[in-house]
């Protein structure tokens, strides 16, 4: 019943999309062949998420007082290691607010550091997820033992619905992709992680098609995207959105392999290449062991939530806190301890065997 259900809903999201992708906004998305040959520009594309270790969201990731660019060199050193070619890394509005000459500087620097270890890099903008309400400066200490307490929406809520909100907005978007626009190191714009999260749903809406038109009209060489994450009839528009104006089709899935494989073949029937920017929970089973295989076998990036354990606290699981701090019995996310000791060495061993075929 489960499987028919996901299938029934999901056929029925991208026949609706394909029906009403007509708009001014799609005409402007790549032609397919246009997305293929970038595609195949490429290595297989494999990494994870990255934030460094030090920083328990964006803000304290990009904030000129907390950016800690030895800590980025040491993990992305440990990335290289086991072959990871690419990391998914969130960028934050108040951050560029606050200093925008400064925030883009981090950025390039960021980027230095990446491109030395042969790193290229998924920029997420806009993001539904967690914290509704981020401020600039000091950011709170992690909460012991439970998953992400310190990460933060951008540019919040209800700040993402508001509208007055928008032109400052524009020229967070407009600035940051036309700096980046024509820069190798970054191989694509995320434009909107989870729209519709955190019981936003439809009223994320307005915000994921301006940011789709303000970086059209930039027109930057890399490919735009925004991740398809929930199959639910409450996100129908959302997925519309996402799927129709996607120059290459981005997904998260953290579930069995056999449910994962459903998601793959049915976002297959868009034509355009795809990768799936989250996934790696181990104990929902999917892992290393049993996902990153069939990523690679059916051509699907394969960008996996979490590298150094750290502030973020993602070796917690979502809705399972350990208030007391110690370690889970099994980690949820994340790769490397901050010495660089892999969790799991027969992971690591996986994931050097699979890049070793790139």
């Amino acid at each position: 019943m489960k499987n028919r259900l996901l299938t029934a809903i999901l056929s029925l999201v991208f026949t609706i999309g394909y029906t009403q992708g007509n708009n001014s906004l799609v005409a402007k998305k790549w032609p397919l062949e246009k997305a293929k040959t970038w595609y195949g520009m490429h290595d297989w594309i494999i990494g994870a998420n990255f934030n460094p270790s030090t920083a328990i969201n964006q803000l304290e990731m990009w904030q000129a007082d907390t950016f800690d660019p030895e800590t980025i060199d040491r993990e992305l050193g440990y990335a290289e290691g086991i072959g990871f070619n690419t990391m998914r890394v969130y960028l934050h509005s108040l951050a560029y607010k606050a200093d925008p000459k400064g925030f883009k500087t981090r950025v390039d620097r960021y980027l230095e550091i990446a491109d030395k270890h042969g790193i290229k890099t998924i920029f997420v903008i806009f993001d539904d997820v967690w914290g509704k309400t981020p401020k600039i400066g000091k950011q709170p200490e992690p909460k012991p033992g439970i998953h992400n307490s310190g990460w933060v929406q951008d540019p919040g809520d209800p700040a993402s619905k508001e509208l007055k909100n928008f032109p400052e907005l524009e020229m967070y978007v407009k600035d940051i992709i036309n700096t980046f626009k024509n820069d190798n190191r970054v191989l694509m714009w995320d434009l909107y992680n989870e729209p519709g999260n955190s019981g936003k749903f439809s009223a994320s809406v307005p915000l994921l098609e301006k940011v789709f038109i303000w970086a059209r009209e930039v027109n930057p060489s890399q490919p735009l995207t925004a991740g398809i994450w929930q199959w639910s009839k409450k996100f129908q528009e959302v997925n519309e959105i996402q799927a129709l104006n996607s120059d290459v089709i981005t997904y998260h899935h953290y579930g069995e392999p056999e449910d994962h494989l459903k998601v793959i073949n049915l976002l297959k029937t868009h034509g355009r290449p795809l990768v799936c920017t989250e996934y790696m929970a181990r104990t929902r089973n999917s892992r290393f062991s049993n996902i990153l295989q069939l990523l690679k076998e059916e051509h699907v990036g394969a960008i996996n939530w979490g590298l150094v354990a750290g502030k973020s606290n993602t070796i917690y699981e979502w809705d399972t806190p350990i208030p007391s701090g110690e370690e889970p019995v099994e980690w949820f996310h994340d790769i490397f301890r901050k010495d660089g000791t892999p969790y799991r060495q027969d992971e690591v061993n996986l994931i050097k065997k699979v890049t070793s075929e790139n």
